[in-house]
């Protein structure tokens, strides 16, 4: 009998492909199957018996699963007809989640040897004793849903009319209970899209495209395209997918979002009004004028219609000497200790002498530096010379200078020109200067 059992649970095992057993993905099983019992008692003579038996469990995670089994059997003990039950609660733990996968089980229930009482109900016999079991088994997927289960436990009971045996058994199981809403054959627990049917590859994802990107993954799903591209066509083949492309027929640079510039001055020729002349950008591209043929672009020259020098910002220059005879001329122009007030008995000459010189000479600005001697605060004393110097400026407009050549400018006590631990020192100290930069 022992062969005959070996022989039954190849011929099961064999033909069946080894895949992946009950987890996660279907937690639920149900079981049916056949059952024989070999009892473990020297002082007894049994033989083999095959009933069926059926088993209902429950994943719960890292290879542990809960169940019960029942399972009816009919053998000879010492040539006595024996009707067999069991049903017990177990705990079962697969070793992997490999294709083959073994497991321990453990258990607690009932084993009835059918040795009737007068009493009713289910287990209405004295041959009825609680049962621990414990044993191996594996389990064998033959189908998404459908496993092969293989299992030998050993029961002990030793209560009045029991005996301590091994129950084999080989059946079926039925794997299910996890969702699958779109029908894709993805769990929608491991379906990135549980709503739309896809790709197990994609992880139940579709690629409406066919370029091997899923659509949620895919900048432009319903556009075939590279992977380096998130899934969106390159038409020019420049590195800038065409939904970013601003020119996607050109092929141009990536930093203008792949448009050309063909005079390479930085600005895309969609933009350029001078796409075959480099240029500045605040220009449309095309490069500055430089009006007055000074060398100054009109963008910076502050005289763009007045040839001029650079040093000067584009705009003429007054002569060295009649500068130097303004500065001559500007000493004679000081100020009361601690005011703007002008003072002193040639300032009006010099002051009318400084606006000849500007009319013999119209092309031309000048800077009038204010400056202060050390007396008083240096807050106090710079904002005193910015009033000296609009003083100044104030003087010579008024008689008939064009204010447009004259810019102010103060350096409070910053620049002496003479000790200002004299009387003397700080009075010529207290001043204004003249400059050609303007």
């Amino acid at each position: 009998m022992k062969y005959q059992l070996l022989k039954f649970v190849i011929i099961f095992t064999v033909p069946f492909s080894i895949i992946l057993a009950q987890t996660s993905d279907n937690p639920w099983t149900i079981g049916l199957g056949a059952n024989t019992v070999q009892i473990m008692d020297d002082s007894v003579e049994s033989k083999f018996g095959l009933g069926p038996s059926v088993s209902i469990g429950r994943y719960l995670g890292a290879g542990f699963s809960i169940g019960a089994n029942y399972g009816i059997n009919k053998f000879d003990i010492d040539d006595i007809n024996t009707d067999y039950t069991s049903v017990d609660a177990f705990l079962k733990f697969n070793v992997n989640s490999n294709k083959f996968s073994p497991y321990l089980i453990a258990g607690y229930g009932l084993s009835d040897f059918g040795k009737k009482l007068s009493l009713k109900g289910v287990f209405n016999s004295q041959g009825a004793g609680r049962t621990i079991t414990g044993g191996v088994g594996f389990d064998i997927l033959v189908s998404e849903k459908i496993s092969l289960n293989i299992r030998s436990t050993y029961r002990f009971s030793e209560e009045k009319g029991t005996y301590k045996h091994l129950q084999h058994m080989v059946g079926f199981n039925y794997n299910f209970g996890q969702g699958d809403s779109d029908k894709d054959g993805v769990p929608d627990k491991k379906d990135s899209c549980p709503e739309e049917p896809g790709l197990k590859e994609f992880d139940g994802c579709p690629d409406t495209d066919g370029d091997k990107i899923p659509d949620n993954k895919d900048s432009c799903p319903e556009e075939f395209g590279a992977e380096i591209m998130n899934g969106c066509p390159d038409t020019d083949n420049d590195g800038v997918a065409d939904n970013e492309d601003e020119c996607p027929e050109q092929e141009g640079l990536v930093e203008l979002n792949g448009c050309p510039d063909g005079d390479g001055d930085g600005v895309a020729d969609k933009d350029d009004e001078c796409p075959k002349d480099a240029g500045e950008e605040d220009n449309k591209g095309c490069p500055w004028p430089d009006t007055d043929g000074d060398g100054v672009n009109d963008n910076i020259d502050a005289c763009p219609d007045q040839a001029g020098s650079a040093e000067n910002s584009g705009c003429p220059e007054l002569s060295t000497e009649v500068v130097q005879t303004i500065n001559e001329l500007a000493t004679k122009v000081n100020f009361a200790a601690g005011t703007d007030r002008i003072q002193g008995k040639t300032v009006m000459n010099s002051l009318n002498e400084i606006k000849k010189l500007l009319d013999q000479n119209p092309d031309g600005n000048l800077v009038i530096e204010g400056h202060t001697s050390s007396d008083g605060e240096a807050d106090a004393n710079l904002e005193l010379s910015q009033l000296r110097a609009a003083a100044v400026k104030s003087f010579l407009v008024n008689l008939g200078v064009n204010s447009d050549r004259l810019k102010t400018e103060g350096y409070g006590e910053e620049r002496p020109i003479q000790d200002n631990d004299t009387p003397e020192g700080r009075a010529l100290n207290r001043r204004v200067q003249f400059r050609t930069e303007f």
